[in-house]
């Protein structure tokens, strides 16, 4: 059986589950576009081809070999989108809470159904179907749990709105002894540069007490202001709007002191490594056209 344990994001890396893009299928119709960027590079004739994204995800699975971290893959469903694990289900302490998500994604989490097996069944929870939620909108973080939100009642139009107001509820509910704080995301169907897909497209925390943060992703001044308060200026990496298009908050945690990021993303890993982190640096830019990027597609298990 597996024990599920997830405090926070940083904390050493025992279980994850890693995406696949195997058998992602060809490019997807313009109006089969969950996102702006996807859309852009569905136009450009941009749009990543299988065998790069494969290479790329393989060079994430040698890092986790390094570690000596446990890795799950997904069966492969033939033609079908499975890289980004991170949004079908997410744990929290011991729980695995699955995600309501697009109802097109579904057949994702039946691909990860060996993984759920090892897990005791009173742990796996099934929000109610009036929540919409996905973990690139939710962040254990020690005491709190961090969640991305939109609210507006033009909430419906919005492909690229994910996670509601009713999740934030049902997560306050089933951790009553954590504070729950939501944030409300900037949302565009078409600018990709105006677009906070997910919590983690605008705010990451890493090593024990800093952060990684754009500011143009939260609609609300006072709730950026609330994170910048929390961890402290110094202790803040703000990312520019090309930054943030790049997927630079979507890096991934090992540990507090080891972080996997992208190896285009030069500055941020300058500073990274002033800092004192170790950067595992991997491409993953054919992956990123996909507006997700390391956090995306990794779904942690177990962190000590």
């Amino acid at each position: 059986m597996l024990k599920l344990h997830i405090k926070n994001e940083t904390s050493r890396l025992r279980a994850v589950v890693l995406g696949t893009a195997e058998s992602n299928g060809p490019a997807p119709k313009l109006e089969e576009a969950y996102d702006p960027k996807s859309r852009e590079h569905i136009m450009a004739g941009t749009y990543p081809k299988i065998e790069d994204m494969v290479h790329e995800m393989e060079a994430v699975a040698t890092v986790f070999e390094k570690y000596d971290i446990q890795v799950f893959r997904p069966n492969a469903i033939e033609d079908y989108n499975q890289i980004f694990a991170r949004d079908i289900a997410f744990v929290i302490e011991d729980k695995f809470i699955k995600s309501n998500i697009l109802p097109d994604r579904e057949r994702e989490i039946d691909a990860i159904q060996h993984v759920i097996d090892q897990i005791d069944s009173d742990k796996v929870i099934n929000l109610p179907e009036i929540c919409h939620v996905e973990g690139g909108d939710v962040m254990p973080w020690n005491d709190y749990i961090f969640v991305g939100t939109y609210t507006g009642d033009d909430y419906p139009d919005y492909i690229t709105a994910r996670t509601n107001i009713h999740a934030v509820d049902a997560l306050q509910k089933l951790f009553p002894h954590k504070k729950v704080k939501s944030f409300e995301l900037r949302k565009s169907n078409t600018v990709a540069k105006e677009n906070a897909l997910h919590l983690d497209c605008c705010f990451q925390p890493i090593g024990h007490d800093k952060a990684i943060l754009h500011k143009n992703g939260f609609l609300i001044e006072e709730e950026y202001d609330w994170l910048v308060n929390f961890f402290g200026k110094e202790n803040i990496f703000e990312i520019t709007k090309d930054e943030m298009y790049h997927m630079n908050s979507n890096v991934f945690s090992i540990s507090p002191q080891v972080i996997i990021s992208e190896r285009n993303f030069t500055r941020l890993n300058t500073w990274l490594r002033v800092q004192g982190f170790t950067v595992e640096e991997v491409p993953y830019a054919e992956i990123a056209k996909q507006e997700g990027l390391l956090r995306c597609s990794t779904m942690p298990l177990i962190r000590d």
